[in-house]
């Protein structure tokens, strides 16, 4: 067994460590190579068609048909390599940014490390929902159970009790706590050992890169069938087999933006990147795509909406004596304030034995770190360790500890017995409910005295009151008891401790903003029904009535369901009825998004259609099975992630819609062409030049388009909507058709000057018309000069970087080889500059009318 002091290893023998063993962290799995990328980026099935194209192309001779599709290919592939190792690179920084912690001694006093950086000896300290950091020897098991399905496959959570049980990395401990001393880690482990012995598994594909995969299918087979269409229509009307067979081709690479699913997953990748900003992490790319289409958020109250920052504010003894507590948070300046000054551990017997069970019913620790205070543990158990601290309590020897119950949902009680005041003695703090439960007597100056009814009438009224202040109320109780095994009974009600947690001061705007964007926001909460009603109120959640767990246990799906209805607040509930609720506003054709912490939280994230733990109090099981982490624990930041989904997916309707529409012009303007018979309005390098260069940097650049103001004032979108829909449909068609006639009347104007003058026209007429209706699809509902003209720079240069290029393609000789221009006058670009202004304008006009008129328009 690797050697380790009774307080841990210190700091530079772990440093030691560390260097001698190396991270405890798992072989990486395979990193993609930006060669393997690179080369990915011409495995598509049209690229592989447009390589096949440039080989038959330099067969027959036509070497700058060859050249310009080789050159266009290879753009096109480096465009899609610098996107695609972007987002490479922010999902490596995020995957980093999900590295667990884990508790660890070092130093004499508990810490939170990252678990890379635990070395074998180490000391460790696990609760309920921790993940095993490495393959630790316990000597300290307190009703201990984990589940090791990961390397067993058994699905039952073991008990691990007895000297020298050990515990194997990535298992999870489900209930109770434990303390050992870390034997091996890293690829050393068990676990680590069977790592070896498998493969990376892809990621999974999310609902809209499915949705588009389908989309570019279905494209995919009509481009084929039009592109076959038009090679024949052209040999009919006497066109050259090349000729067509290269425009054929060409149109079928227009028709379909074959990169689109892998522009969506980069989008995506860097919109979860951006979230980090705020405060949330995705785990899986869906995570706020989906987010943004929920209709109802159910929350925890403590940490969420509130500041999570527990503070004792108020203590009750029995005979109706009431204290107040000064100072916040965790730091023990503090005193507790009586008739005539502070008193002190010792001034009063009920409040000497209230003060040592708050101490000694308790797992979190206080030091001080560079001069400040800091906690380690369950902010509750700070708030009364700090208390017991600020009544100068003496401190225990936690050798005196004999047993524990630990604290579970289900109790919501935990019970210590220890010998630190004389004999064995069993301390219990928890739910005043709970506590009164187990409670025969209360404290008094003069000793234990019976519970009988006026009394406990006195308990419940002075519990009532302080959770109508916004109070968290904690009982505690004790009792002297014959052995180590004692059981919870009979004890002696010791007072109540009021805890003040209050809510976030941006909570209130974000539940207001929630109801205008037409999403429900439900509290579910283990606190009492009084305590829940009250943060309500403040957050200004609508309340008609609170709904206990009890209730919830006794009613039928269809009564639940009715409940639901209602604008309700639950309390006193546990985990399992999470699952429940969750599955009732799902059967009502609800999209859920579920928040929790616990391990008892797992199965309810996994159940949620978006599941959402805690990033700082949240458990290592809790994090695994959500989808997506909030790094602060604020409920806020769920309303800002939503907004990100909201604006996500409206982005990636704008440029799909926009390059639709976009390669609708072109179709138009090449199939009415055909029919009347003139020669070739584009050839195929133009068209390959249109589509894959100037058209994929502009969609791009939209794809980053800011939240709008009103993003947050719709109801939510169905999970079905589709991303071109009626409204986008009739918008691709009324650009493409507009286009598309323009170009051909630019054409066939400029004909009789010289059929190389027109189609270099017509091809950059186009490509004006493509890059002016950009501003059209910036928003469906709002006009430019209200959501701002530079509010998005990168597409202003993107514009003006591809308008650029085509003006290169008209004059630089090179491009004017490779793509067969020749230099357009004046008046060309006039004709063009005046047909591109409806696309410009009427849009424009439309929304400007509908944004005086308070009217939004189709999305």
């Amino acid at each position: 067994m690797p050697d380790t002091a009774p307080a841990g290893l210190s700091s530079a023998e772990a440093a030691r460590r560390l260097a001698e063993h190396g991270p405890n962290r798992l072989a990486e799995t395979q990193v993609i190579s930006p060669l393997r990328i690179l080369l990915r980026q011409f495995a598509g099935f049209l690229v592989l068609v447009l390589i096949a194209a440039m080989t038959i192309a330099a067969a027959l001779g036509e070497v700058i048909d060859a050249l310009a599709i080789g050159l266009v290919v290879l753009l096109n592939g480096l465009l899609g390599f610098v996107q695609e190792w972007r987002a490479e690179t922010a999902l490596a920084a995020l995957r980093k940014m999900l590295d667990p912690k884990a508790r660890v001694v070092r130093d004499g006093h508990q810490q939170m490390i990252e678990t890379s950086a635990i070395v074998p000896g180490d000391l460790v300290v696990m609760e309920a929902g921790d993940r095993v950091p490495a393959d630790i020897t316990l000597h300290l098991a307190l009703q201990l159970r984990v589940d090791e399905s990961v390397l067993t496959g058994e699905s039952l959570p073991v008990d691990k009790s007895g000297n020298d049980a050990a515990v194997h990395m990535g298992t999870s401990v489900v209930a109770g706590r434990a303390e050992g001393i870390v034997q091996a880690t890293g690829s050393r482990t068990q676990f680590g050992q069977i790592a070896e012995l498998t493969g990376s598994v892809g990621e999974k594909q999310t609902h809209l890169t499915r949705q588009l995969g389908v989309l570019a299918r279905q494209m995919g087979f009509a481009a084929i069938a039009l592109g076959g269409a038009v090679v024949v229509a052209g040999l009919a009307v006497g066109q050259d087999l090349l000729d067509m067979f290269m425009t054929g081709l060409s149109l079928a690479v227009a028709i379909v933006p074959e990169g689109l699913p892998a522009v969506v997953t980069i989008t995506l990748a860097l919109g979860a990147s951006a979230m980090v900003r705020h405060h949330a992490l995705a785990r899986r790319l869906q995570a706020v795509e989906t987010l943004g289409a929920a209709s109802v958020i159910c929350t925890d109250k403590t940490g969420t909406l509130t500041e999570n920052k527990m503070t004792a504010a108020r203590v009750w003894l029995p005979g109706d004596c009431a204290f107040t507590v000064t100072g916040t948070g965790y730091d023990p300046s503090g005193h507790i304030e009586g008739p005539s000054g502070p008193l002190r551990h010792g001034d009063d017997p009920v409040l000497s034995e209230l003060l040592d069970c708050a101490m000694i019913c308790n797992h979190a620790s206080l030091h001080q770190d560079a001069g400040q205070w800091q906690m380690v543990g369950e902010p509750t158990e700070g708030a009364l360790m700090t208390l017991a601290y600020k009544g100068w309590a003496p401190l225990p020897d936690p050798a005196c500890v004999l047993s524990e119950e630990a604290f579970s949902s289900e109790r919501k009680r935990m019970s210590v017995v220890s010998t630190c005041n004389g004999g064995p003695v069993l301390y219990a703090k928890g739910a005043p409910e709970a506590i009164l439960d187990v409670c025969s007597h209360l404290a008094g100056p003069e000793g234990p005295a019976p519970m009988i009814g006026p009394a406990r009438h006195l308990v419940d009224t002075a519990y009532s009151e302080m959770a109508g202040g916004g109070l968290r109320v904690i009982a505690l109780a004790s009792a002297p008891v014959p052995g180590e095994g004692a059981a919870e009974e009979n004890l002696t009600f010791l007072g109540l401790v009021g805890l003040i947690d209050p809510p976030r001061p941006e909570v209130p705007a974000a539940v207001a903003a929630c109801r205008s964007a037409g999403i429900r926001v439900i509290m579910i909460t283990g606190d009492s029904p009084v305590t829940a009603h009250a943060i309500a109120r403040e957050v200004g959640l609508p309340v008609t009535q609170v709904v206990t767990g009890d209730r919830v246990d006794a009613a039928s799906d269809s009564d639940l369901r009715a409940l639901l209805a209602q604008d309700v607040v639950f309390a006193r509930t546990a985990p399992a009825h999470k699952m429940r609720l969750v599955e009732a506003l799902q059967a009502e054709g609800q999209i859920v998004a579920m928040t929790g912490d616990g391990v008892n939280d797992a199965p309810a994230l996994k159940r949620a259609d978006i599941g959402v733990a805690m990033g700082i109090r949240g458990t290592d099981v809790a994090k695994d099975a959500a989808d997506l982490v909030l790094l602060d624990d604020n409920f806020a930041t769920i309303v800002r992630v939503v907004r990100e989904g909201r604006r996500q997916f409206e982005n990636v309707q704008r440029f799909v819609r926009y390059l639709l529409s976009s390669n609708a012009g072109e179709v138009v303007a090449i199939l009415a062409n055909l029919f009347l018979g003139g020669p070739l309005i584009l050839l195929a390098t133009q068209i390959l030049w249109m589509n894959l260069i100037t058209d994929g940097v502009t969609a791009v650049a939209l794809g980053l388009e800011k939240a709008t103001k009103d993003q947050m004032e719709d109801p939510p979108r169905p999970m079905e909507a589709g991303i071109v829909g009626p409204a986008g449909l009739a918008m691709i068609l009324a650009f493409g058709a507009y286009a598309g006639a323009a170009g051909l009347w630019v054409f066939y104007m400029l004909l009789p000057q010289g059929e190389d003058l027109a189609r270099t026209a017509a091809f950059t007429a186009i490509v004006v018309f493509e890059k002016m209706s950009v501003f059209a699809f910036r928003s469906f509902r709002q006009p430019c000069w209200k959501i701002g003209l530079a509010s998005n720079p990168l597409l202003l240069l993107a514009l003006l970087l591809m308008l650029a290029a085509q003006v290169a393609a008209v004059y630089w000789p090179p491009l004017q080889l490779l793509l067969r221009t020749v230099p357009l006058g004046v008046e060309h670009w006039q004709m063009i500059g005046l047909l591109a202004l409806p696309l410009v304008l009427v849009p424009e006009a439309v929304k400007s009318v509908m944004v005086l008129r308070g009217r939004h328009g189709p999305a």
